[in-house]
Formats: C-alpha cells, structure tokens, sequence
C-alpha cells in the first residue's frame, strides 16, 4: 500500500478526525487499525461510510509508517486540499466560457505523481475539468497538489462512486467519449476532438476497466515507435489532451 509521503495533508487522532467529520471537512480516506473493536474507531468508521468517506482497514505497522506524531491512536485520515466538484459544475463551467466540454476522466490513476501531472496538463491544454473515482484512486491531497504545480487550484475536480454512471451522464449531455488504449485501431491523429470531448485515461498497470471501456464511444491509441508498446498514463493524457488542443485551436482560426 503507497502512503502519501506529505504530511500536512493527515489528520491523526480520534478525537481530531472525528471532529474533522462533523465539520465537514473535504476527507479522501480514512485508515484504521486492523481488527480494532474499539467503539470509538467503529462510530468513526461508520460516520465516514456514511459521508462517503473511503475507511481502509490496515495493521498498525502501516498506520505508525504513515503518521507523522506517532500518537494515531488507531486512526489517520487523508484530508483533500481542496473541496470537489460535481460532474455539473465541470459542464457549466465549459458552457460559462462558452467552449464545447472538455472532460477527462481518470480510471482509478492511484499514484498521486501521475495525477498531478494530469492535473497540470489539464490546467495547461484547457480542459474544463477532471473527474476520479472514489475508489482505487489517488485523491486532491498534498503530494498531488505539489506535483500539480498550482493547477490543483484551478481545475474543478469531481469524485464519483461509479465512473461509468459519470460517462453516460457526460454521454447523455451530448459528449463523446474517447478511451485512451494501447492497440486501439484509430490513431488521435485521425480522430477529430473537436466537438464536445470526454477523455479517459486508463491506470497505470491495468488501463480501463472493462465496464469504463464498454462506455467509450471509441477507443484511440498512441503511436509507437520504440521498443516499448505504451507511454506512462500521465504523459499519455498530456499527448491527447494536447491533440485536442491543436484541434480546437486550428478551427478557431
């Protein structure tokens, strides 16, 4: 399991998370003592379920690595900096500039140095927003906003339960959405973005889910021409991300 090795971001203690809880306070995840039948640790856990908050169970070895007081009492939680959007938010914000949408959707990216890469490449090419999974995900804490660069500040960012409930919602709005796969028969060069677009980029080890791949519309590939059949899934998103880009710049002309 990957900590995220910035410290400002945790909350460590029972009664400061469970405090952060009945505040409302922006929470991506929430790590508890394995095994622990503590009812304090079960009332947090249950508070955090039921706002949405993903509880990971681990051993105190993990807990104790992750800490920064070394006095967790059982329990760390991971604070967003920044609070998320809905898939909404992201579409009005295309229709306020009056651009078509640009969406990118990030299918369980789990290292939080790829997806803020994605974010700043997203800031850079224009995008409107960026959706990610509650789940199996990295989140907007302290790493990804450093390695951002700032973009974390600007890029509206929503966290979904089901991705591929968010892709027919973006489908329904009249986008089209393009899943980024290795092998994919159409090339981003002879794929026209132009119009409303919802990228989606893979994880790094197992790219698209299947159910998020059913959801494309079509899937486009990179070409290749090294030894290497595929590119790391932030710099892959920088290299469609901007296609679109020139796409929508060249027609502007």
């Amino acid at each position: 399991m990957a900590f995220e090795t910035e410290r400002e971001d945790l909350i460590e203690g029972r009664n400061a998370v469970i405090e952060a809880l009945r505040a409302g306070r922006s929470i991506d995840k929430i790590y508890l003592a394995k095994g622990e039948t503590d009812r304090t640790l079960g009332h947090i856990a249950s508070k955090a379920r039921a706002q949405g908050v993903v509880v990971v169970e681990t051993d105190r070895r993990k807990l104790d690595a992750l800490s920064a007081t070394k006095a967790h009492q059982g329990v760390v939680a991971v604070a967003a900096v920044k609070d998320y959007c809905t898939v909404a938010d992201i579409l009005r914000a295309a229709e306020e500039k009056g651009e078509p949408p640009f969406v990118i959707v990030c299918d369980e990216i789990s290292d939080p140095q790829n997806l803020g890469a994605v974010l700043r490449s997203a800031e850079c090419a224009g995008a409107h927003g960026v959706i990610i999974p509650k789940r199996r995900s990295a989140g907007i804490t302290g790493v990804v906003e450093k390695v951002s660069a700032g973009a974390a500040e600007y890029v509206p960012v929503a966290r979904v339960p089901n991705l591929s409930a968010a892709l027919r919602e973006l489908k329904e709005q009249g986008l089209w959405v393009y899943g980024s796969a290795a092998g994919a028969e159409r090339s981003l060069w002879e794929t026209d973005f132009t119009g409303p677009v919802c990228l989606v980029i893979g994880s790094e080890g197992d790219g698209m889910g299947r159910l998020v791949a059913e959801n494309c519309d079509f899937l486009v590939g990179i070409p290749m021409r090294g030894r290497l059949d595929s590119l790391n899934a932030a710099t892959a998103a920088g290299v469609l991300m901007y296609e679109v880009l020139r796409q929508r710049a060249a027609t502007a002309r």
